[in-house]
Protein backbone atom coordinates (compact mmCIF):
# COMPACT_ATOMS: atom_id res chain seq x y z
CA UNK A 1 0.00 0.00 0.00
CA UNK A 2 0.72 3.62 -0.55
CA UNK A 3 0.78 6.49 1.05
CA UNK A 4 0.01 8.93 -1.81
CA UNK A 5 -3.98 7.89 -1.66
CA UNK A 6 -5.32 9.75 1.00
CA UNK A 7 -9.56 8.99 0.16
CA UNK A 8 -11.43 6.14 -1.06
CA UNK A 9 -12.53 6.20 -4.44
CA UNK A 10 -15.74 5.30 -3.88
CA UNK A 11 -16.81 6.60 -0.10
CA UNK A 12 -14.23 9.40 -0.35
CA UNK A 13 -13.45 8.60 3.43
CA UNK A 14 -10.10 9.15 3.96
CA UNK A 15 -7.59 6.17 3.88
CA UNK A 16 -5.05 7.51 6.85
CA UNK A 17 -4.32 4.65 9.12
CA UNK A 18 -6.44 2.15 7.36
CA UNK A 19 -6.39 -0.90 5.09
CA UNK A 20 -7.23 -0.36 1.39
CA UNK A 21 -7.06 -2.02 -2.15
CA UNK A 22 -6.03 -0.92 -4.68
CA UNK A 23 -7.82 -1.49 -8.31
CA UNK A 24 -7.00 0.02 -11.55
CA UNK A 25 -4.66 2.42 -10.16
CA UNK A 26 -7.62 3.36 -7.61
CA UNK A 27 -7.80 2.79 -4.10
CA UNK A 28 -10.33 1.32 -1.53
CA UNK A 29 -11.16 1.28 1.89
CA UNK A 30 -11.72 -2.60 2.51
CA UNK A 31 -15.86 -2.17 3.16
CA UNK A 32 -15.88 -0.91 -0.04
CA UNK A 33 -13.74 -3.01 -2.10
CA UNK A 34 -15.13 -5.89 -0.87
CA UNK A 35 -18.90 -4.86 -1.71
CA UNK A 36 -18.12 -3.72 -4.67
CA UNK A 37 -15.15 -6.24 -6.29
CA UNK A 38 -15.19 -9.32 -3.63
CA UNK A 39 -16.15 -12.49 -5.53
CA UNK A 40 -19.11 -14.77 -4.07
CA UNK A 41 -18.19 -17.90 -2.74
CA UNK A 42 -19.49 -20.94 -4.35
CA UNK A 43 -20.14 -23.11 -1.27
CA UNK A 44 -21.51 -20.28 1.53
CA UNK A 45 -22.16 -17.66 -1.21
CA UNK A 46 -20.60 -14.71 0.82
CA UNK A 47 -18.09 -12.43 -0.66
CA UNK A 48 -14.75 -13.72 -0.56
CA UNK A 49 -12.74 -10.64 1.81
CA UNK A 50 -10.02 -9.26 0.56
CA UNK A 51 -7.98 -10.41 3.38
CA UNK A 52 -9.09 -13.97 2.35
CA UNK A 53 -7.17 -16.31 -0.26
CA UNK A 54 -9.49 -16.70 -2.96
CA UNK A 55 -9.10 -19.83 -4.42
CA UNK A 56 -10.58 -20.08 -8.35
CA UNK A 57 -11.33 -23.03 -10.81
CA UNK A 58 -12.41 -22.53 -14.14
CA UNK A 59 -14.34 -18.91 -13.17
CA UNK A 60 -16.06 -19.84 -10.16
CA UNK A 61 -14.23 -18.84 -6.51
CA UNK A 62 -14.14 -20.57 -3.43
CA UNK A 63 -13.10 -19.70 0.06
CA UNK A 64 -10.20 -21.49 1.39
CA UNK A 65 -12.15 -23.38 3.73
CA UNK A 66 -15.33 -23.85 1.54
CA UNK A 67 -12.93 -25.62 -1.05
CA UNK A 68 -13.68 -29.23 -0.42
CA UNK A 69 -15.19 -32.36 -1.82
CA UNK A 70 -18.39 -32.38 -2.27
CA UNK A 71 -19.20 -35.91 -1.05
CA UNK A 72 -16.78 -36.40 1.76
CA UNK A 73 -16.03 -32.52 2.76
CA UNK A 74 -12.38 -33.22 2.94
CA UNK A 75 -10.29 -30.23 1.86
CA UNK A 76 -8.98 -29.92 -1.46
CA UNK A 77 -6.42 -27.01 -0.98
CA UNK A 78 -2.97 -28.22 -2.90
CA UNK A 79 -4.28 -31.42 -3.28
CA UNK A 80 -5.62 -33.11 -6.43
CA UNK A 81 -9.27 -32.96 -7.37
CA UNK A 82 -11.55 -34.00 -10.47
CA UNK A 83 -14.88 -32.38 -11.41
CA UNK A 84 -18.11 -33.75 -12.52
CA UNK A 85 -20.95 -32.06 -13.65
CA UNK A 86 -19.72 -28.94 -11.66
CA UNK A 87 -19.07 -30.43 -8.50
CA UNK A 88 -15.45 -31.12 -6.91
CA UNK A 89 -14.56 -34.35 -5.89
CA UNK A 90 -11.11 -35.76 -4.03
CA UNK A 91 -10.05 -38.10 -6.67
CA UNK A 92 -10.98 -41.10 -4.16
CA UNK A 93 -14.52 -39.88 -4.06
CA UNK A 94 -14.48 -39.36 -7.91
CA UNK A 95 -13.07 -42.96 -8.63
CA UNK A 96 -15.71 -44.82 -6.16
CA UNK A 97 -18.95 -42.75 -8.28
CA UNK A 98 -17.30 -42.61 -12.16
CA UNK A 99 -13.44 -43.81 -12.60
CA UNK A 100 -13.30 -46.60 -15.23
CA UNK A 101 -12.56 -50.21 -14.11
CA UNK A 102 -9.53 -51.51 -15.50
CA UNK A 103 -10.71 -54.51 -18.19
CA UNK A 104 -7.85 -56.56 -16.92
CA UNK A 105 -7.12 -56.28 -13.30
CA UNK A 106 -10.71 -54.90 -12.45
CA UNK A 107 -9.18 -52.00 -10.27
CA UNK A 108 -10.31 -48.31 -10.30
CA UNK A 109 -8.03 -46.18 -13.49
CA UNK A 110 -7.52 -43.44 -11.14
CA UNK A 111 -7.95 -39.67 -12.71
CA UNK A 112 -4.86 -38.05 -13.99
CA UNK A 113 -3.43 -41.41 -14.84
CA UNK A 114 -2.90 -42.68 -18.28
CA UNK A 115 -5.33 -45.44 -19.17
CA UNK A 116 -5.98 -47.70 -22.28
CA UNK A 117 -9.35 -47.54 -24.28
CA UNK A 118 -10.07 -50.55 -26.93
CA UNK A 119 -13.07 -52.03 -28.07
CA UNK A 120 -15.15 -50.12 -25.69
CA UNK A 121 -12.63 -51.11 -22.53
CA UNK A 122 -10.29 -49.26 -20.18
CA UNK A 123 -7.19 -50.70 -19.07
CA UNK A 124 -4.33 -49.09 -16.85
CA UNK A 125 -1.30 -48.78 -19.07
CA UNK A 126 0.62 -51.18 -17.56
CA UNK A 127 -1.73 -53.81 -17.75
CA UNK A 128 -2.33 -53.22 -21.52
CA UNK A 129 0.11 -55.65 -23.09
CA UNK A 130 0.80 -58.54 -25.56
CA UNK A 131 -0.66 -61.87 -23.39
CA UNK A 132 2.43 -63.88 -24.29
CA UNK A 133 5.44 -61.52 -24.33
CA UNK A 134 3.93 -59.12 -21.66
CA UNK A 135 5.23 -55.97 -23.35
CA UNK A 136 3.12 -52.69 -23.42
CA UNK A 137 0.88 -53.04 -26.30
CA UNK A 138 0.42 -49.06 -26.18
CA UNK A 139 -0.43 -47.98 -29.78
CA UNK A 140 1.17 -50.63 -31.49
CA UNK A 141 -0.79 -52.77 -34.13
CA UNK A 142 -2.50 -55.70 -32.18
CA UNK A 143 -4.85 -58.99 -33.07
CA UNK A 144 -7.47 -59.90 -30.18
CA UNK A 145 -8.25 -63.94 -29.87
CA UNK A 146 -9.93 -64.81 -27.07
CA UNK A 147 -10.94 -61.66 -25.70
CA UNK A 148 -6.49 -61.50 -25.09
CA UNK A 149 -4.26 -59.00 -26.52
CA UNK A 150 -1.47 -60.01 -28.88
CA UNK A 151 1.31 -57.59 -30.97
CA UNK A 152 1.72 -59.16 -34.29
CA UNK A 153 5.12 -60.73 -34.06
CA UNK A 154 3.47 -62.88 -30.93
CA UNK A 155 0.19 -63.63 -32.85
CA UNK A 156 1.88 -64.61 -35.82
CA UNK A 157 4.06 -66.69 -34.11
CA UNK A 158 1.66 -68.40 -31.93
CA UNK A 159 -1.25 -68.58 -34.37
CA UNK A 160 -0.51 -67.34 -37.51
CA UNK A 161 -0.37 -70.09 -40.38
CA UNK A 162 2.88 -70.18 -42.87
CA UNK A 163 2.17 -70.52 -46.42
CA UNK A 164 3.50 -74.22 -47.48
CA UNK A 165 4.99 -72.53 -50.44
CA UNK A 166 7.24 -69.57 -49.53
CA UNK A 167 6.83 -70.58 -45.41
CA UNK A 168 5.77 -66.61 -44.36
CA UNK A 169 2.96 -66.12 -42.47
CA UNK A 170 -0.73 -65.32 -44.19
CA UNK A 171 -1.96 -62.39 -42.54
CA UNK A 172 -5.57 -62.83 -44.81
CA UNK A 173 -7.40 -64.61 -46.86
CA UNK A 174 -5.16 -67.79 -48.67
CA UNK A 175 -6.07 -70.84 -50.13
CA UNK A 176 -6.65 -74.41 -48.55
CA UNK A 177 -5.10 -77.26 -50.23
CA UNK A 178 -4.81 -81.03 -49.35
CA UNK A 179 -4.78 -79.81 -45.64
CA UNK A 180 -2.14 -77.18 -45.76
CA UNK A 181 -2.42 -73.23 -46.50
CA UNK A 182 -1.19 -71.37 -49.31
CA UNK A 183 -0.80 -67.83 -50.02
CA UNK A 184 -3.29 -66.99 -52.80
CA UNK A 185 -0.39 -65.64 -55.17
CA UNK A 186 2.13 -68.95 -54.28
CA UNK A 187 -0.54 -71.29 -54.96
CA UNK A 188 0.36 -72.01 -58.52
CA UNK A 189 1.32 -74.48 -61.16
CA UNK A 190 3.85 -76.13 -60.66
CA UNK A 191 5.63 -75.83 -64.01
CA UNK A 192 4.25 -72.81 -65.45
CA UNK A 193 3.58 -70.81 -62.33
CA UNK A 194 -0.32 -69.36 -63.29
CA UNK A 195 -2.48 -68.84 -60.59
CA UNK A 196 -4.83 -71.74 -59.79
CA UNK A 197 -6.81 -69.97 -57.00
CA UNK A 198 -9.95 -69.69 -59.53
CA UNK A 199 -9.32 -72.38 -61.83
CA UNK A 200 -9.52 -76.50 -62.31
CA UNK A 201 -6.26 -78.06 -61.28
CA UNK A 202 -4.86 -81.31 -60.55
CA UNK A 203 -2.26 -82.48 -58.15
CA UNK A 204 0.75 -84.95 -58.45
CA UNK A 205 3.20 -85.61 -55.32
CA UNK A 206 1.74 -83.00 -53.34
CA UNK A 207 1.70 -80.41 -55.88
CA UNK A 208 -0.94 -78.73 -58.29
CA UNK A 209 -0.14 -77.86 -61.78
CA UNK A 210 -2.66 -76.46 -64.48
CA UNK A 211 -4.91 -79.09 -66.80
CA UNK A 212 -2.38 -77.85 -69.44
CA UNK A 213 0.52 -78.62 -67.83
CA UNK A 214 -0.28 -81.88 -66.23
CA UNK A 215 -1.33 -83.05 -69.65
CA UNK A 216 1.66 -82.46 -71.27
CA UNK A 217 3.96 -83.22 -68.76
CA UNK A 218 2.50 -85.40 -65.93
CA UNK A 219 -0.55 -86.93 -67.11
CA UNK A 220 -0.51 -90.73 -68.31
CA UNK A 221 -1.08 -91.07 -72.21
CA UNK A 222 -4.14 -93.50 -73.55
CA UNK A 223 -3.46 -96.81 -75.29
CA UNK A 224 -6.05 -96.44 -77.54
CA UNK A 225 -6.17 -92.63 -78.33
CA UNK A 226 -3.02 -91.71 -77.25
CA UNK A 227 -4.81 -88.76 -75.66
CA UNK A 228 -3.68 -87.52 -71.67
CA UNK A 229 -5.59 -89.35 -68.90
CA UNK A 230 -6.15 -86.71 -66.61
CA UNK A 231 -8.90 -87.96 -64.67
CA UNK A 232 -10.54 -84.58 -64.23
CA UNK A 233 -14.46 -84.66 -63.30
CA UNK A 234 -13.72 -87.89 -61.34
CA UNK A 235 -13.69 -89.98 -65.19
CA UNK A 236 -12.41 -93.90 -64.88
CA UNK A 237 -9.38 -94.94 -66.54
CA UNK A 238 -8.78 -98.60 -67.35
CA UNK A 239 -5.17 -99.96 -66.10
CA UNK A 240 -3.14 -103.06 -67.02
CA UNK A 241 0.59 -104.21 -67.38
CA UNK A 242 1.79 -100.98 -67.14
CA UNK A 243 -1.09 -99.60 -70.02
CA UNK A 244 -3.83 -97.52 -69.37
CA UNK A 245 -6.83 -96.13 -71.11
CA UNK A 246 -9.79 -93.88 -70.95
CA UNK A 247 -12.45 -95.81 -69.79
CA UNK A 248 -14.53 -95.08 -72.93
CA UNK A 249 -11.72 -96.18 -74.41
CA UNK A 250 -11.48 -99.50 -73.38
CA UNK A 251 -12.72 -101.19 -76.28
CA UNK A 252 -12.43 -104.64 -78.39
CA UNK A 253 -9.88 -103.99 -81.37
CA UNK A 254 -11.97 -105.83 -83.11
CA UNK A 255 -15.81 -105.01 -82.63
CA UNK A 256 -15.57 -101.70 -80.25
CA UNK A 257 -17.83 -103.06 -77.79
CA UNK A 258 -16.94 -101.68 -74.42
CA UNK A 259 -14.66 -104.32 -72.14
CA UNK A 260 -15.07 -101.87 -68.90
CA UNK A 261 -16.07 -104.58 -66.74
CA UNK A 262 -16.45 -107.59 -68.80
CA UNK A 263 -13.89 -110.23 -69.64
CA UNK A 264 -10.61 -109.86 -71.82
CA UNK A 265 -8.06 -111.39 -73.28
CA UNK A 266 -4.55 -109.88 -75.23
CA UNK A 267 -2.99 -110.67 -78.30
CA UNK A 268 0.34 -108.79 -78.69
CA UNK A 269 -0.88 -105.34 -78.05
CA UNK A 270 -4.43 -105.82 -78.79
CA UNK A 271 -7.29 -106.25 -76.55
CA UNK A 272 -10.00 -108.56 -77.58
CA UNK A 273 -13.54 -109.18 -76.38
CA UNK A 274 -13.78 -113.41 -75.38
CA UNK A 275 -15.66 -113.56 -78.55
CA UNK A 276 -13.48 -112.22 -80.75
CA UNK A 277 -10.49 -113.74 -78.77
CA UNK A 278 -11.48 -117.08 -79.58
CA UNK A 279 -12.40 -116.58 -82.84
Amino acid sequence: MTSSHTDCHFCLQSLRGRKYALREENAYCVPCYDSLYANPCEECKQPIECNSKDLAYKGRHWHEGCFRCAKCSRSLVEKPFAAKDEVLLCTECYSDEYSSKCFHCQKTIMPGSRKMEFKGSSWHESCFVCQYCQQPLGTKPLITKDNENYCVPCFEKQFAHHCYACKKVITSGGVTYDDQPWHKECFVCAVCKTQLSSQRFISKDEYPYCVDCFSKFCAKKCAACKKPITALGGAKYISFEERQWHGECFTCSKCSVSLVGQEFLTRQDDILCHKCGSA
